[in-house]
């Protein structure tokens, strides 16, 4: 692992030469490029403890500087890059360097995530069909949380966002209605390494009648930082026979009503500015297309929550239509719809 010394590019701003200042610079990119091949590590000195960062990213910011035009603008890159390794500037709400923001190039930031396959690393397996992909969690998590806070999932299902938690250094607490879902949950998130000084919680339980801060302080904590939710889109898979299970809702009424009490129960969970994503999709009945999403988003604001973003998840390998693209597709041109593999995460602030 190459170590950055900062004096080498903070004597370059005493550069009187454009010409001068490239050539330097050249050699430096070179060096490096012999030292630290392609997504390879470097070291430096941040807050006074060591830091990684991305060799790649580093050669870009140098190149950038190379292809300046005047001095003037070498300069103002070349304090900005020595910035951005010397100085650490976090957001209020998560752990990113904003000071080094072009690292993060993994991260969305767009309304339209367009996504080819799941992640099956680990314990994310598509086994349990109702699970939502890991990069949602992932991606969520990251801009929305900072290492050792609570993230909330109500809807835990297989255990995707608990799997993340422990990835990604987040305590996590996960309810779900289902016994066996959630010893088979217990199971995979146990095998997950992390910290030991990260805590998740499983617990078996309607997520409409739970006794939520009794749970909480049972753990130890007032309030969690960040709330996820990943219902059942109404009836289209029937989880179980169980009369307080969403997808058993008779009417889309007796469903947002459902839906509208855990909404309510969590509430008061959630630090005031925090966030809370509620992933959903639509559903299509009887040559009808019900905008499920947009019902419960509705029932969310009901609530006193700010709407901030509305992401459009578009998945090429629904498993539902993996093995019938010809046959929905001739379905859709006989009866005059378009066939749907969107689904919706609303994110609201508290």
């Amino acid at each position: 692992m190459k170590k950055i010394n900062l004096d080498t590019f903070e004597r370059l701003l005493a550069c009187d030469s454009l010409k001068s200042l490239k050539k330097d610079l050249i050699n430096i990119k070179t060096k490096f490029e012999k030292a630290s091949p392609a997504n390879s590590i470097i070291s430096v000195r941040l807050n006074g403890k060591a830091e990684n960062i991305s060799s790649e990213y580093l050669i870009n910011e140098v190149d950038q500087i190379i292809n300046t035009y005047t001095l003037e603008r070498s300069r103002y890159y070349l304090k900005r890059l020595i910035k951005s390794l010397r100085e650490e500037k976090k957001g209020k709400i998560n752990d990113l360097n904003l000071n080094r923001w072009k690292e993060y190039d993994d991260i969305f930031t767009d309304s339209l995530w367009v996504l080819k396959k799941r992640d099956r690393s680990g314990g994310h397996k598509a086994s349990y069909w109702g699970n939502f992909i890991p990069q949602i969690p992932n991606q969520l998590l990251r801009r929305y949380t900072k290492k050792g806070e609570w993230v909330l999932d109500t809807f835990l299902g297989n255990g995707t966002t608990l799997i993340e938690c422990k990835r990604l250094g987040r305590n996590g607490i996960g309810v779900e209605l289902l016994e066996n879902i959630s010893l088979s949950a217990k199971k995979i998130i146990e095998k997950e390494k992390a910290d030991n000084k990260i805590i998740t919680e499983i617990i078996n339980a309607d997520s409409s009648q739970l006794d939520y801060k009794k749970e909480l302080k049972r753990t130890g904590i007032k309030s969690v930082q960040f709330l996820i939710m990943h219902p059942p889109y109404w009836d289209i898979i029937k989880f179980s026979k169980k009369k307080n299970d969403l997808s058993n809702a008779k009417t889309i009424d007796e469903f947002l009503k459902l839906f509208g009490k855990i909404v309510d129960k969590t509430y008061p969970l959630l630090d005031n500015g925090r966030y809370f994503a509620l992933v959903i999709g639509d559903k299509y009945s009887k040559g009808e297309w019900i905008p499920l999403g947009f019902y419960t988003m509705q029932e969310v604001l009901k609530r006193g929550y700010k709407l901030k973003s509305v992401i459009v998840k578009n998945f090429e390998e629904t498993k539902g239509k993996m093995s019938q693209k010809e046959l929905w597709r001739y379905r859709a041109l006989a009866g005059g719809f378009y066939i749907f593999k969107h689904e919706y995460i609303f994110l609201f602030q508290k």
